[in-house]
């Protein structure tokens, strides 16, 4: 059998570091096992859902390199999900339910107060068909429960174990909204899901542990509507070391990552190995996270997202590309023409984000002044006096260097720091011995003097 899995976000809200890492992690396994990936977009929340929300997730998934075998939304299923409905009502599986949600409140509030634990009562079974059209004669709507088992339902977890729910430790789910003011019973992403799952053959779900409860629950579904139930995988979650990973809150979504100027790879390797027993290492492409991809490898434990370690992670990854892969990008930043393979790998070491090799630019090939203490100024003038000829050989900075110490008694940074300071402004940086190639020597005797 093809594996089959699926990413399925909701459109209510940017992608986040999240959410995003279970597609990844849905994308190695099905490329490890020769699989299919779907992408599924579970838009039935219609007062929430936007059209720039989707878009967007379609715009994340294609930067980070993420290709699906098919994509589809569930708004455009609604008659598959009726139909399914229709057959639950049939079997006796998913019953109507007139209750408002302040009879509802009233309900749990009394029976937390008896000491009883606040689930649905059932009481909607007991109404007789006149009972049910007097009630909807008085314009009441009503919405439909899942009718769950009592007897457990237990799943061997590829990442957590064995696990087991007892049914009636949880209320009977809706699994379609009351009508809304246009007439449409809104079937809720629970119910959606399984169907979805049944039509496209899913054999893999690879979630988030927040959705351990709804497995337990999906899992009755599936045997209700006759099919068998794929396998699951539940993560454990990543938390932020320091604020909230949410699609609402910004700085964790891909959206602002990518403006900000992380790489893809960046992304991915960061995500695809948090919560694993390997140490991090840093891909260039996908194909060493296929080869190495397991589920016994993902820790039961929540572990933390540090943007730290993004940030390290992708100046390392700048580090390590060869020209001839960048060189497409520098286009694109209108700077292709200014740097050379020489300048490039000169440089990479020193970036953060890609971008950022345009202020290097402008160090090296503008005006630039610095103004050094005043007794800085005066050793940087003795400096220029042996100042080499031709400062774009290779050995220019040492033949250089070697000539400063005959001349001064200056040592480590106290010599360095002067010099990088005059040529650059800036503390830290390329080695000098780069640098000086760059800068015409006329740059570097006005810079200095």
């Amino acid at each position: 059998m093809i594996p089959k899995v699926r990413f399925a976000p909701s459109p209510t809200g940017f992608l986040h570091v999240g959410n995003i890492r279970t597609a990844i992690i849905n994308f190695l396994f099905a490329k490890k096992f020769n699989g299919q990936f779907f992408l599924r977009l579970d838009d039935t929340d219609t007062k929430r859902v936007k059209d720039e929300y989707r878009e967007m997730i379609f715009q994340d998934m294609a930067w980070l390199k993420l290709d699906f075998t098919q994509s589809f939304k569930q708004s455009q299923r609604l008659e598959i999900y009726q139909r399914a409905k229709e057959k639950l009502i049939a079997s006796g599986r998913l019953y109507e339910c007139f209750e408002s949600e302040e009879e509802l409140n009233l309900q749990r509030k009394s029976q937390i107060a008896s000491g009883l634990t606040p689930i649905y009562n059932r009481n909607a079974l007991k109404l007789t068909n006149d009972q049910k059209q007097n009630l909807r004669n008085q314009g009441i709507k009503p919405h439909y429960r899942f009718l769950l088992n009592d007897q457990p339902t237990t799943w061997d977890d590829k990442i957590k174990g064995k696990i087991t729910y007892h049914g009636r430790h949880f209320s009977d789910p809706v699994l379609v909204r009351g009508e809304d003011e246009t007439g449409f019973c809104a079937p809720v992403y629970t119910f959606c899901s399984v169907v979805d799952d049944i039509d496209m053959n899913i054999t893999d779900i690879i979630r988030g542990e927040d959705h351990v409860t709804n497995t337990a629950i999906q899992i009755q579904i599936f045997e209700a509507l006759q099919a068998q139930a794929p396998n699951f995988a539940h993560l454990a979650l990543i938390q932020a070391s320091s604020g909230k990973i949410s699609k609402r809150e910004g700085g964790f979504d891909i959206k602002t990552l990518r403006q900000q100027g992380y790489e893809a790879m960046s992304i991915i390797n960061l995500l695809s190995q948090l919560g694993t027993s390997d140490s991090l290492k840093i891909y260039q492409d996908f194909q060493g996270l296929i080869d190495n991809f397991a589920f016994e490898k993902f820790s039961k434990s929540a572990t933390n997202y540090d943007i730290l370690e993004l940030n390290n992670i992708n100046q390392k990854l700048l580090a390590e590309l060869d020209f001839k892969e960048v060189h497409n990008r520098l286009n694109e930043l209108n700077i292709g023409q200014q740097i050379s393979e020489k300048f490039w790998h000169a440089f990479k070491a020193n970036l953060n984000f890609l971008p950022e090799i345009t202020d290097w630019i402008k160090i090296c090939f503008e005006k630039f002044r610095y103004q050094n203490s005043l007794n800085d100024q005066e050793f940087l003038k003795q400096c220029l006096t042996v100042l080499p000829l031709d400062t774009s050989t290779e050995n220019a900075w040492q033949i250089w260097l070697d000539a400063i110490k005959k001349t001064s008694s200056r040592k480590g940074k106290e010599l360095f720091m002067p010099i990088r300071l005059a040529l650059t402004g800036k503390e830290h940086g390329p080695e000098l011995k780069h640098l000086i190639n760059f800068i015409k020597r006329d740059e570097i005797i006005a810079r200095l003097g």
